[in-house]
């Protein structure tokens, strides 16, 4: 599978000569030419296959990709390392009694609609931890996504096998001190948003998005797993390490 850019549909065309191609439901894995977007994408449309899923970069970060060669790539895959992450289940209520389930492999984001600050109860396992933080907005990130939108909002990096999720405030004004938590992965974190009518905010699961939302439960979907294969030498284990030590 590939991208709609030019050099990903290049690739396509150069492995397909070589190595031929299937459709998906005869396929024992998933080759995927693009960026990082892409590789959600593809992992998105096929959860339900359980299909392991080898990404070679035709993007611009490619942080959950290998590199791109066209040499010896069913050797490649025999040796690959396997990486099995678990998505965040978000549900979110609409104010006007609107429901939305989605599936989220980075993060799942709560953001405003207006120039009003945000304004979250944050509940854990059912226990209020923050009465209201008054925010652009906040999140939830799973190890694997720890380095995308959650880094870039001053979150933690996350190693895979570490069993927690960030819990991180975006753009925080109330309480001025904090900056987030980690939590276990069994963790249950509840939104509830006040004056949802004169603030409204947002709730996105990757790139599905709930509009004018009153509250979110976010939990790890332990039920669907997600394979992803990378290169010994650059598994995401080691990616995820590396992100700590960049300068």
């Amino acid at each position: 599978m590939a991208s709609r850019s030019d050099s990903a549909q290049k690739a396509l065309a150069e492995l397909t000569a070589k190595y031929g191609n299937v459709e998906v439901e005869d396929a024992d894995a998933i080759v995927a030419l693009g960026g990082d977007g892409f590789m959600l994408e593809t992992l998105h449309r096929n959860m339900e296959r359980e299909l392991p899923i080898y990404g070679m970069n035709q993007g611009t970060v490619g942080f959950l990709m290998n590199e791109y060669r066209e040499k010896d790539i069913l050797e490649r895959l025999n040796k690959s390392d396997l990486a099995e992450i678990h998505p965040l289940r978000m549900d979110a209520v609409g104010r006007g009694g609107g429901q939305l389930s989605a599936l989220a492999i980075n993060e799942v984001s709560l953001h405003r609609q207006t120039g009003q600050a945000a304004k979250v109860r944050v509940l854990i396992d059912g226990k209020e931890r923050i009465p209201e933080v008054i925010c652009d907005g906040v999140l939830v990130a799973t190890a694997a996504g720890s380095t995308a939108y959650n880094l870039s909002a001053h979150g933690p990096i996350l190693p895979l096998n570490a069993g927690v999720l960030a819990l991180t405030p975006i753009s925080p004004f109330r309480p001025r001190r904090w900056r987030g938590a980690l939590l276990p992965c069994e963790s249950i974190v509840k939104f509830e948003i006040h004056d949802h009518f004169k603030r409204p905010v947002s709730a996105n699961a990757d790139a599905t998005e709930l509009r004018d939302v009153s509250e979110i439960t976010v939990s790890q979907a332990r039920d669907v797993s997600l394979r992803l294969l990378f290169d010994p030498e650059h598994n995401l284990e080691e990616r995820i390490l590396n992100e700590q030590f960049a300068i």
